[in-house]
């Protein structure tokens, strides 16, 4: 069974309104992630992370548009429902910035299996600066392979509270074939579109509230993201590890469906 890195219905702890109140999409869907095993960002650090207000996390793909999760949202279609908040590793921060969205567009052909991504397109565009930046998605299999970087504010222990503070973590790439072995998923993953991160021993990975975050490593020319948190068994469990969109197989259609929505 997927278990998305959602958060449950019933939250252990709510950080604020603004940032963690549940919305139907994301109480309808099983749940299960966050940064296990992390240590605190700094300002700054990862300027293009965000924090979606169902529970999900986000990155900015440019001014007016987060790349996310599909599980995370509903549907395609006008919302205006979901607060994303920027340019800060503390939820509570005076300084942080926050829009509304105004529309979401969903992979299409998502139904549970695979298909997991989409975007969030905002209100109103945010200043790019020194804390709020965008993240390039990989647009070849370069960059699928070698160890990578997680963060979020999702638990960071298996049924924990959510994060006030971004955690990040790094994980290491897991075949194809050692993470549908019996040993692990037995055949659940989705070899071409789905790429996993973790240790054997487990002890790093994201959890429940990463859902929709972006796994990501050094490009050429700086970060480039490969991955968007997806599902899991558990959080940090051995044997387990984090399964993760392959965004380098989707990388035509989100740039074309960016396009499509001004981004």
């Amino acid at each position: 069974m997927r278990r998305w890195r959602t958060l449950l219905a019933i939250l252990a702890a709510v950080v604020t309104a603004a940032t963690m109140s549940p919305s139907p999409a994301a109480a309808s869907d099983p749940v299960t992630p966050y940064v296990v095993g992390g240590t605190r960002a700094a300002l700054g650090e990862f300027p293009f992370m965000v924090r979606l207000s169902m529970g999900c996390g986000g990155a900015l793909y440019s001014p007016t548009l987060v790349l996310t999760a599909a599980h995370c949202v509903s549907g395609t279609g006008t919302n205006t429902s979901i607060t994303a908040t920027f340019g800060a590793v503390d939820l509570q921060s005076s300084t942080r910035v926050t829009r509304k969205s105004n529309y979401v567009y969903r992979a299409p052909g998502y139904n549970g299996n695979g298909d997991d991504w989409a975007f969030i397109r905002l209100a109103s565009a945010v200043t790019l600066g020194t804390n709020i930046g965008t993240l390039p998605i990989t647009t070849s299999t370069t960059y699928d392979t070698g160890t990578f970087t997680i963060a979020g504010w999702g638990s960071a222990s298996e049924g924990g509270s959510q994060q006030r503070y971004l955690l990040k973590a790094t994980v290491p790439f897991v075949s194809d074939a050692t993470c549908n072995s019996s040993a692990m998923y037995g055949g659940d993953v989705i070899a071409a579109e789905e790429i996993c991160a973790g240790y054997t021993a487990g002890g790093v990975d994201t959890c429940q509230g990463d859902s929709g975050g972006p796994m990501f490593r050094q490009g050429a020319s700086g970060w480039v993201q490969v991955g968007i948190v997806s599902w899991g068994e558990g959080c940090a469990r051995a044997n387990k590890p984090g399964v993760y969109t392959q965004v380098s197989y989707f990388s035509a259609a989100i740039r074309s469906a960016a396009t499509s929505l001004g981004g």
